[in-house]
């Protein structure tokens, strides 16, 4: 029983760490540093959002909600551009956004 537990648990350890890896790529890869900073904590403007430390669940929310246009505001139409191509052609994927919040949310 111990054993199920341990390799349960180093299981979960090792997917979480893939998890932060994957994240902090796409976080360089979709262009994300150039406006919030390297690790999401120093953005170019006042305006745009400190990313590290924050909620998983609610970054996943509104970079969902922005991909779908739901939000839209002056900064959030920047950041639609990154997301989907003037085509429609998606550029960012529901997967890439929950491994992005999970590695930023990780941060301090």
């Amino acid at each position: 029983m111990k054993t199920k537990l341990f390799l349960a648990a180093m299981l979960a350890t090792i997917t979480s760490g893939a998890a932060m890896a994957d994240g902090a790529a796409l976080y360089a890869e979709k262009t994300c540093i150039a406006c919030h900073g390297k690790e999401g904590k120093k953005p170019m403007t006042p305006t745009f959002p400190k990313l590290a430390g924050q909620n998983a669940a609610y970054m996943e929310q509104q970079m969902r909600d922005i991909k779908s246009g739901a939000r839209a505001n002056a900064s959030s139409a920047a950041m639609k551009g990154v997301m989907v191509n003037p085509e429609g052609v998606e550029l960012v994927t529901d997967k890439d956004i929950k491994e992005m919040a999970l590695y930023l949310s990780k941060l301090k």
